[in-house]
């Protein structure tokens, strides 16, 4: 890297599943402007959430930790107000330190205040907007909106139907158009408040922005302007799954991919406006997302499965003396992103933390990283290699899967392959992880909120 401390610009959705983007031949998904960032910069095909939740995933990202350390087992837990973030960090540094959208540090409080910056100092921001998420939105601002987002609605006349609209919305199975107009549309309006940071940032002095966007979060709620661009599109069905008639599955994949397009136009008008500022050349661009959806493969929907729709994440970096047109298929963990943001900076580690940054890869001075990937949550742990899928879960025997002879992760082969894992066993422990068996809190359901 430069001896130039670079901008970071760190783009995030909401439960963006892996295989969902242009690059991938199999589907007929459109992002552009990602497809073009991925050709300028490197592209990880391995990489996973330390946890298939909002909240612990986030807080994972914002401590460098992983799951069994970073003090928020569940949605129902705020981040630990004494824990550092490397927000503040980057602050310390001399950063401008930015954020807008949905950031789950507070989960279990729905209180963002209306112009939403009750939390933001706390955790170490100098300027921002923290959101409600979709589903947060409603449940906390039908009467008097405690967030921002709820805030505009009312003010514009639009909270009502949007409630109504969602009190009555199955989170999958419907699909029909929002009542809001494009530029109320949530995903819309936290992008258009980054557009105005990335405006107001000084010239002399670098600055992070993290733009964490509420798509494309179930419920599959799209306008309808972004519906009618994905009329006639087909998908592949989802993976072992007759649940519903076959168009009910086509229409919740194209309105999951049209949130996609939706959040790549604004990511190619982010990138545009760094370019605009004349910084393009001096900010590392980083793309992922909290953890992925299932989309219904398997039968299942939502999050908190060890199944790598729900584990895999998306994840982008290109950048200043970043290589370009790179595949890496490294295990890397979501926090390491941490790691990465706070060496490229010129920052120390944060304490305690466990993420590992990625400069390395980035730079070609290696292409490895970690000898397994880790992810959790309740009673199960896994470790990951880029190829072997080992999971262990409280009163069932250990499951190791094959992913290169089978992707879907249809079939155990633990009896067949003891020594992978035994090995994958002792990276796990190694690496500092509970056994599920002792550790882990009790299984609960997905938490679409």
């Amino acid at each position: 890297m430069r001896v130039e401390r670079p901008n970071i610009l760190f783009l995030l959705p909401d439960q963006h599943r892996p295989d969902f983007l242009g690059v991938n031949p199999e589907l007929p998904v459109r992002t552009p402007h990602l497809d073009t960032l991925a050709a300028r910069g490197i592209r990880f095909t391995n990489a996973i959430t330390p946890s298939p939740l909002c909240a612990p995933a986030r807080a994972c990202l914002a401590a460098g930790r992983r799951y069994d350390t970073c003090g928020v087992p569940g949605n129902d837990h705020d981040y630990p107000l004494q824990q550092p973030t490397y927000y503040a960090a980057l602050r310390d540094a001399g950063y401008e330190v930015a954020g807008v959208g949905k950031f789950d540090l507070h989960k279990a409080t729905h209180d963002w205040g209306a112009d939403g910056t009750r939390h933001l100092t706390e955790w170490g921001f100098t300027i921002g907007v923290d959101n409600e998420g979709k589903i947060d939105a409603v449940a906390s601002g039908a009467g008097s909106p405690r967030g921002p987002y709820m805030a505009y609605l009312h003010q514009h006349g639009l909270a009502a139907a949007h409630v109504a609209d969602f009190r009555t919305r199955h989170p999958f199975r419907d699909t029909h158009p929002t009542p809001l107009p494009d530029e109320a549309y949530c995903d819309n309006w936290i992008a258009e408040n980054g557009l105005r940071l990335l405006h107001e940032f000084a010239s002399d002095r670098p600055w992070h922005l993290v733009v964490n966007f509420t798509g494309p979060h179930s419920p599959m709620d799209v306008t309808a302007t972004m519906r009618d661009r994905w009329r006639d599109v087909d998908f592949p069905q989802p993976h072992a799954n007759d649940q519903w008639d076959e168009e009910t599955h086509q229409q919740i994949r194209r309105n999951y991919a049209a949130m996609i397009e939706n959040i790549d136009h604004y990511i190619g008008r982010l990138i545009a406006a760094v370019d605009e500022r004349g910084e393009g050349d001096r900010t590392l661009i980083i793309f992922s997302s909290d953890h992925g959806e299932m989309l219904g493969d398997h039968g299942l929907w939502g999050k908190k499965s060890w199944r790598r729709a729900s584990v895999g994440i998306p994840l982008i970096i290109a950048g200043p003396d970043v290589r370009r047109g790179v595949v890496s298929e490294a295990p890397v963990e979501l926090q390491d992103v941490t790691a990465t943001m706070l060496d490229v900076a010129g920052s120390g580690p944060l304490p305690e933390m466990e993420a590992r940054s990625l400069r390395p890869l980035l730079t070609g001075k290696s292409e490895r990283h970690r000898e397994v990937a880790v992810s959790g949550i309740d009673a199960w742990r896994l470790a990951f290699d880029g190829r072997y899928k080992l999971v262990l879960e409280q009163g069932i025997a250990p499951r190791l899967y094959d992913l290169h002879q089978d992707p879907w992760e249809d079939m155990d082969i633990a009896m067949r392959a003891p020594a992978e894992v035994a090995r994958l066993h002792r990276a796990l422990i190694a690496g500092g992880v509970p056994d599920p068996g002792r550790a882990a809190r009790s299984a609960g359901k997905s938490c679409d909120a």
